[in-house]
C-alpha cells in the first residue's frame, strides 16, 4: 500500500513519518506541496514540525498549498489523511476537522513523552487500538492548546469525535484535554503528539520494560494498511 508523506518548506519529521510508514510495511510515497497529483497513493500523511508561514498562524498558509486541495476533495471521498502536530493544524485551518490550535497556556515550547487514552478505534488510523487504552507517544509544540466554542465540544464529545485524551497531565490547556480529533466519517484524524517517533525499539518513549522501548505509535501506521487491506 502506498502511503503519501506531505512535505511543506520548513517540515520537519517528514522523513521520520516515511520511515515510520516504512516500518509498518507499507510504501511511502514522498508528496511535495506544490503537487497537484496524489500519485495514486492510498492514505495521506501530514507529518509534523513546521511549516512555512507558521509565523502568521500555525498551519494557515500550508493550507492553501495547491497538494491541500488535492488532499481535500480526496478526503471528501473517503481517503484517510493523518495530520501529525504541524499537521494536525493544516488540517484545523483546511477545515478538514473543527476548531482551532493556539499558543500553549504555559508559554514555553513543550517536549515530553507523553499519556495519551485512546478515545475512539473506529478510523482507519485506530482501529488496532482498544478503547480506553492507554499510550505513550512524544509530544513536542509551542501551539498545541485546542480551542473550540461551547457548541462545537458538545457535538466532538456528543458524537464521539475525540480520538485522543491527555491523561494525567495536560501539556498545552487543551480544551477537554484533547489531544486529537476524527471527522464524522471517521477517515481524517489529527492529534498533537508524535507517533511516528514511538515506532522502533531503542528510539521509542521509556516503558516499564526497557528505557525507549516504547512503539505504541506504530499502531498508526498499521491501523491504515490494515484497513486498507480490509477495504
Amino acid at each position: 500500500m502506498r502511503i503519501g508523506v506531505v512535505t511543506f518548506p520548513g517540515t520537519l519529521d517528514d522523513r521520520d513519518a516515511q520511515r515510520a510508514v516504512r516500518l509498518a510495511g507499507g510504501e511511502p510515497v514522498a508528496l511535495w506541496h506544490a503537487d497537484t497529483n496524489l500519485h495514486t497513493v492510498d492514505a495521506v500523511v501530514l507529518p509534523g514540525g513546521f511549516s512555512f508561514g507558521d509565523y502568521l498562524r500555525c498551519g494557515a498558509i500550508a493550507a492553501q498549498a495547491p497538494v491541500m486541495e488535492s488532499i481535500i476533495k480526496a478526503a471528501a471521498g473517503g481517503l484517510p489523511v493523518l495530520g501529525i502536530c504541524n499537521g494536525f493544524q493544516v488540517l484545523v485551518e483546511s477545515h478538514l476537522l473543527p476548531g482551532g490550535l493556539i499558543r500553549n497556556d504555559v508559554q514555553t515550547f513543550v517536549c515530553r513523552d507523553q499519556k495519551l487514552v485512546v478515545e475512539n478505534v473506529d478510523t482507519p488510523w485506530t482501529n488496532e487500538f482498544t478503547l480506553g487504552q492507554e499510550i505513550t507517544i512524544p509530544l513536542k509544540n509551542g501551539e498545541g492548546g485546542y480551542i473550540a466554542d461551547a457548541e462545537t465540544l458538545k457535538r466532538l464529545e456528543g458524537e464521539g469525535l475525540v480520538a485522543f485524551r491527555y491523561k494525567d497531565f495536560n501539556p498545552n490547556g487543551s480544551m477537554n484535554d484533547i489531544a486529537g480529533l476524527r471527522n464524522e466519517r471517521g477517515n481524517v484524524v489529527g492529534l498533537m503528539p508524535h507517533p511516528e517517533h514511538a515506532v522502533e525499539a531503542g528510539f521509542g518513549p521509556d516503558t516499564s520494560v526497557a528505557m525507549r522501548s516504547g512503539v505504541d505509535g506504530l499502531k498508526f501506521f498499521t491501523s491504515v494498511l490494515k484497513s486498507l487491506v480490509e477495504a
